[in-house]
């Protein structure tokens, strides 16, 4: 045996083949190989996180957040890959040095005899930088730089390992072919195999006879076939010609040019499918292909089949432009099919049916931006027959808005403006027209706050408005909100005195006699008011005030901070007949614990209560020794020393009476989450006038294991004026982790007035390695007649397959899942 000469020096240009392998193979190759042999003595032991799938770490979504984020793509099922067994983790990972990095070579034996050729053999190995070829035997010429390795050809760099039979090409010309090529990604899961690779520059590489796969080497469960695969390093694209992706061995579709990624840039490509079924649209098939199209704008095209209504075109146009960013969203359906809504009047078959939705967001100049969100349908029952979630389909209008905004500080004041329109567009049949909101052709409002020391400040919150609507009174309304206010507090107390003044007046237009204004009194009563510029103004004082105590304590063995926080806050607002104003924008808002600290119990302007009250409430907190709230509990009621005399209309368009009560509901709210698992709130309103619960809820979330959830939750609300319910319902949903694999999933919703289910939802979902799958069915209510009591219900049924590395989940399930199962992610 000639013994193992010590390692030569070779000028940087002699990359032998590994040069031409990093120029073959320097991309993310898109193919894959049987398991290499091990070889005769143990390869150096690979890194942890080169030897399986680096686990993706999945940060819980807090206990009672709304929406959770997306889970990210999750390769940590993967097995340990074979191709790994000649992987050295102690190689170079810096790639930028190559061109400045001298070449080592070693062998068994070399033969120089030809002064221009080397012959090497016996475990010959080449490095340079972060790359290194071995194999049996290398011929280089020195003075061509072409070579030829032979035998058992391996190569590994920083981004990928390939195994190749044999290797041939020119170091200087950046060519290369290699036969039997077997590759290995190491910054994401593709791998594959082809009968033949060739290099055609050290960015772009072509393959023959390819697969491509993210699934475990020896083990797809999906994979790309094509007879001819070509690489882009810069464009981070792979592009398959005569393409077949196969599921299980067995064929799923057939393209003549496919196209997927081969790095974590963005790309064009078909997105995760989607197949479902719904009681009012049939069998539905989406196919969502994603359009790449610039760096700061893309599309996606989606094309839907469904089997009762037609074929619809979908389309996403997102873009980002200097001081701009928006996306339009658009759906189209042609010559509809399909049958009415039962219990709607409205038939839209032999109809173009659509959906528009446009956000925008533009700087202007300065603190000033443009923005502008428009949502239209074209008819009323478009959310019911095409809404993918129950949030969709049960909102009855669509509102769209224009608005110029600015906010800034100007000298030591800060301010904020805003003017533009809002307009309403009815999409619930059931509802009546009078019910929609009033259009508000234009609006405007001005805010501003001036601090004249740490403690004083004055300001004022300005608004103007336009209502426009058919068939009721119309007009234009001004509301003045001038304030001064002082905040006086120490480190366990506080004192807030505020005094303001509330100047409201309207110019009313049209036959506004005909509709009552201005006057609606008691019935039999004769209005006094007969003007159409009717106005009210009236002065509003309060005093907010509060101590804060604390002491050290335990609980079940656990040290916490305990707060005791009283607080007491008068409010006077005289009173103002306010009977002849209309209402535009007004509504009573339902009473809970934020109001015993509000001036006005209204939700808009039209309508400003009198007071002459005094709230008191009490806190107490547990605070551990992160400052973490761990527990909150508060107790409050407000205290009327005069009547409310300001009431809204009823619905025989007459004011209600004036309210006799001493004293408000008592309101108890109350939150725990002692652990990291589970969480309880409460909410109850006693009423002392009725001696009857005018709200209850409880909701109960806990946390099971890493990625599961269950909640439990109970509302029941009493109809104002009555002993009534005005809601009762029970609301269950759970998402549990049976293996590290499987999640069943289910939401029940049933109300106890109707005795009947308003939703359920039953699903499953599977994740492997490289697939994950959905299968969710739902039925729910989409539409209900409150005059009639009687409603309509969806079925609908959804499958969606997500090929990992090649799409992400973007299913109609999706938005389904996230707004009806609170932790859901």
């Amino acid at each position: 045996m000639t013994p193992k000469l010590p390692s030569r020096h070779l000028p940087p240009r002699r990359l032998l083949a590994v040069a031409a392998a990093l120029a073959l193979f320097g991309g993310p190759v898109e193919a894959q190989s049987a398991p290499e042999p091990a070889p005769s003595t143990p390869p150096p032991a690979p890194a942890p996180a080169a030897t399986t799938a680096p686990a993706t770490v999945v940060s819980n979504c807090p206990l009672g957040a709304f929406r959770c984020a997306p889970r990210p793509v999750n390769f940590s099922m993967c097995r340990p890959n074979a191709m790994l067994s000649f992987y050295d983790p102690t190689l170079s990972k810096d790639s930028s040095v190559r061109d400045t990095s001298n070449t080592f070579v070693t062998s068994e034996r070399v033969d120089g005899s030809n002064q221009t050729v080397y012959h090497l053999e016996g475990n010959v190995k080449v490095e340079r930088a972060d790359q290194r070829m071995q194999s049996d035997v290398a011929d280089y010429n020195e003075d061509t730089t072409d070579f030829d390795a032979r035998g058992n050809v391996r190569y590994q760099e920083v981004g990928q390992l390939v195994s190749s039979d044999h290797m041939r090409g020119n170091q200087d010309a950046s060519t290369a072919i290699a036969d039997n090529v077997s590759y290995q990604m190491l910054t994401n899961r593709g791998n594959g195999i082809a009968t033949q690779g060739q290099m055609l520059d050290d960015q772009r590489s072509r393959y023959l006879n390819a697969t491509y796969s993210t699934c475990d080497v020896g083990n797809h469960v999906w994979e790309i076939r094509a007879k001819d695969i070509r690489m882009d390093k810069e464009t981070g694209e792979g592009v398959a010609k005569n393409a077949t992706m196969y599921l299980g061995g067995v064929p799923l579709f057939y393209l003549p040019t496919f196209t997927f990624p081969i790095n974590d840039e963005r790309k064009s490509g078909f997105l995760t499918p989607s197949i479902g079924n719904n009681s009012r649209s049939g069998f539905m098939l989406s196919t969502p292909y994603y359009l790449n199209l610039a760096p700061n704008y893309d599309a996606t095209l989606d094309p839907r089949i469904y089997t009762d209504r037609g074929v619809m075109l979908a389309g996403e146009f997102r873009y980002l432009v200097p001081g701009s960013i928006g996306q339009l969203n658009i759906e189209y359906l042609p010559n509809d099919q399909g049958d009415p809504l039962p219990g709607s009047n409205i038939n839209t078959k032999g109809t173009d049916r659509y959906l528009v939705k446009y956000n925008d967001n533009t700087h202007l100049y300065g603190p000033w931006s443009f923005n502008t969100s428009i949502n239209r349908a074209s008819d009323q029952n478009y959310l019911r027959d095409f809404g993918d979630d129950l949030f969709t389909s049960s909102i009855s209008t669509l509102t769209s808005s224009a608005y110029i905004n600015g906010a800034g500080k100007w000298g030591a004041a800060f301010w904020d403006a805003h003017f533009g329109a809002d307009d309403y567009q009815l999409v619930d049949p059931t509802v009546p027209a009078y019910a929609v909101q009033y259009k508000r052709w234009p609006r405007a409002n001005f805010n501003v706050d001036y601090p004249i020391n740490r403690w004083l400040d004055v300001g004022a919150n300005t608004e103007a408005v336009a209502f426009r609507k058919d068939d009721v009174v119309q007009g234009n309304r001004m509301d003045l909100y001038p304030y001064i206010s002082a905040a006086f507090q120490g480190a366990a107390w506080f004192v807030k005195p505020k005094l303001a003044y509330r100047y409201t007046a309207y110019d009313l237009i049209g036959n506004y006699q005909q509709y009552g204004y201005g006057g609606m009194l008691a019935a039999g009563q004769t209005s006094p008011f007969n003007s159409s510029s009717p106005s009210r103004s009236l002065p509003i004082a309060s005093i907010d005030s509060g101590l804060v105590f604390d002491r050290s304590t335990s609980l079940f063995g656990t040290g916490y901070t305990q707060t005791l926080e009283p607080r007491l806050y008068y409010l006077y607002v005289p009173y103002r007949n306010q009977n002849n104003l209309p209402m535009f924008d007004t509504n009573l808002m339902s009473f809970d614990t934020w109001q015993l600290f509000s001036t006005n119990e209204y939700s808009g302007a039209d309508r400003q209560m009198n007071a002459n009250n005094l709230s008191a409430a009490l806190t107490t907190r547990l605070l551990d020794d992160n400052g973490v709230e761990r527990l909150s509990a508060s107790f409050g009621q407000i205290r009327y020393f005069t009547q409310q005399r300001v009431q809204t209309p009823n619905s025989n368009n007459t004011v209600n009476p004036v309210t006799n009560w001493s004293g408000s509901d008592y309101a108890v709210d109350f939150s725990t989450q002692l652990n990291d698992d589970w969480r309880v709130t409460s909410q109850y309103q006693w009423n002392p006038n009725t001696s009857l619960t005018d709200l209850g809820a409880i909701a109960v979330q806990k946390r099971i294991n890493t990625d599961g959830i269950l909640n439990f939750s109970y509302r029941y609300r009493r109809q104002p004026g009555s002993t009534l319910p005005l809601l009762e319902q029970y609301d269950a949903s759970v998402v549990y982790p049976v293996s590290d694999r499987w999640r069943l999933i289910g939401h029940w919703t049933y109300s106890a007035l109707d005795k009947k289910t308003v939703e359920a939802l039953a699903g499953v979902q599977y994740d492997s390695c490289c697939v994950a799958v959905r299968l969710i069915a739902r039925h729910y209510v989409n539409l209900y007649n409150y005059t009639t009591a009687v409603g309509s219900a969806n079925t609908a049924l959804m499958f969606e397959i997500e090929f990992k590395g090649m799409g992400n989940f973007t299913g109609q399930s999706e938005n389904a899942l996230r707004n009806g199962i609170l932790g859901y992610q």
